[in-house]
């Protein structure tokens, strides 16, 4: 007698230990692809935002005109946030010590103006690592909630063997078919979230490295309307 082996039959057919892991597997998959397109789009608006944002300020245009576009032109854009936070930061400082200096004092501006800047790259990069410690929980657990679907599967079958007697292929096959049906949602779910956090972790290094040599070169730049 022939046998449905179908995907979305053995899935349907399945003992509800099976299903349940199946279901969880499905779920952390489609959370996964959920987190990964939101740090595709994410990222590469960074990576665009950044660029233009670099353009602009090395082009020579006054730090005033750039700090008052970036609401329009880069709303909520890491590089451009720590600049503003550290050009706001400036202009306290200057403000309160106009009436003792035209100029900031070393101890006074420059240590404020790093901690500023140091703030708001952290918080940046909070905001980009956000959610990439659930794809790398994916990945390293998903083929182990496979695998218990799997062996619950195959004792299932192995005990099913016992009760019957029967020992045939065919008897035994619907039965680890359902079990391997597990590994593989399994993997399914691992392989994509595993390439991803790989992938983002990079990006992730080599934005946080703009983000610092560009700090570095605006406390240079700050550094000269400074006295010591």
């Amino acid at each position: 007698m022939s046998q449905d082996l179908s995907i979305l039959h053995l899935i349907l057919n399945a003992g509800i230990i099976v299903q349940s892991v199946l279901v969880l597997l499905i779920l952390l998959s489609m959370m996964s692809w959920a987190i990964i397109f939101n740090k595709w789009k994410l990222y590469r608006k960074a990576r665009s935002e950044a660029e233009a944002f670099s353009q602009a300020f090395w082009s020579g245009s006054d730090m005033d005109s750039i700090l008052a576009s970036i609401p329009q032109q880069y709303p909520d854009s890491p590089l451009p946030n720590i600049f503003q936070a550290g050009y706001r930061e400036f202009i306290r400082t200057r403000q309160a010590t106009r009436t003792e200096s035209s100029k900031i004092t070393a101890a006074g501006g420059i240590d404020g103006i790093r901690r500023a800047l140091d703030a708001a790259f952290s918080r940046e990069m909070e905001k980009l690592s956000r959610h990439l410690a659930f794809l790398a929980t994916v990945g390293s657990t998903a083929p182990f909630i496979g695998l218990f679907g799997t062996v619950w599967g195959i004792v299932n079958a192995f005990q099913s063997i016992a009760l019957t007697k029967n020992t045939s292929l065919i008897a035994v096959a619907p039965g680890i078919a359902e079990a391997l049906v597990a590994t593989a949602f399994g993997l399914i779910a691992a392989i994509p979230a595993v390439v991803a956090y790989n992938k983002f972790t990079s990006d992730l290094k080599r934005t946080g490295a703009n983000m610092e040599q560009f700090s570095s070169e605006f406390l240079n730049i700050i550094s000269r309307h400074i006295k010591g």
